[in-house]
């Protein structure tokens, strides 16, 4: 329950489209070689950044995004619950995971039962793999400003 509430309070401090803060992106393309054997990177356009397995869901702008909801993939229940209980892709949340995904999930979602379907464990280098993700993203999209409403005349009687 500690590690769902720290997580939580990180991805309200977090924009949408946010930076890695302490990966080497230049290490974690390196790093990234280990992960494409399942996972490509592949823009909104269809445009492949990185060529790869379709094993895992596609990668490109999961960076402050929620688990679980690439477009198109067929997650396991537990990641999409997951998902659907707060995990936001995080720096730290991304690094725990591909860390040890079965044993992040079970604690996220506290159920000894929960179950990845990411076999692969990234001992070192989480951080690094994310900081390459969050060189790849998209920009944010800029919020259009609010229309302003017309100032009140004031009326002399």
């Amino acid at each position: 329950m500690k590690l769902k509430l720290a997580i939580a309070l990180a991805a309200t401090t977090l924009a949408t489209g946010a930076f890695a803060e302490g990966g080497d992106a230049a290490a974690g393309e390196k790093a990234f070689k280990k992960c494409k054997s399942c996972h490509m990177i592949q823009d909104a356009d269809g445009n492949n950044i990185v060529k790869g397995g379709k094993t895992g869901p596609n990668l490109f702008g999961i960076v402050g995004q929620q688990a679980g909801a690439v477009e198109g993939f067929k997650y396991g229940k537990d990641m999409v619950a997951a998902g659907e209980a707060g995990l936001v892709w995080t720096e730290e949340t991304f690094a725990a995971y591909v860390k040890d995904p079965k044993k992040f999930l079970q604690e996220f979602l506290d159920s000894k039962k929960a179950k990845s379907k990411m076999s692969f464990r990234l001992k070192k280098g989480g951080e690094d793999v994310y900081a390459y993700l969050a060189s790849l993203s998209p920009a944010p999209e800029a919020e259009e400003p609010a229309a302003e409403e017309p100032a009140a005349e004031a009326v002399s009687e």
